[in-house]
């Protein structure tokens, strides 16, 4: 399948995940973002742009291959700390680390979608 030619417009092709327990995935990169919001505010707005926050495996891959399309700023994850469900991860789009923040913390949010491999 020709990836490319399925991105809708302002879509960013952002590569492929290799799946761990789940199948490998084609990730892209959906146009628009929000800043200034808190984590549940940041879900919300992913799903209304027709997607989901990304993991953390794909904000590192976003950060590899598509920086430029990123703010220098810290961006949150869809994923809530495995201990300490209370924080969030993130990734800081100007310095790469990846670290947690509380759930009312105000930061920015892109969306992704995935297309899986057959």
């Amino acid at each position: 399948m020709q990836v490319r030619a399925t991105l809708q417009e302002g879509e960013t092709y952002a590569g492929l995940i290799l799946g761990k327990d789940e199948p490998d995935y084609h990730l892209i990169l959906l146009p628009g973002e929000a800043a200034d919001v808190s984590w549940p505010t940041a879900a919300d707005w992913a799903s209304s742009q027709g997607g989901v926050l990304p993991t953390r495996r794909e904000l590192a891959l976003l950060f590899a291959n598509a920086r430029s399309s990123f703010e220098r700023s810290w961006y949150w994850s869809s994923e809530p700390h495995e201990t300490r469900t209370q924080l969030v991860w993130g990734q800081n789009f100007a310095s790469g680390i990846q670290t947690i923040y509380g759930r009312p913390y105000r930061g920015h949010a892109r969306a992704v979608r995935r297309i899986p491999i057959p």
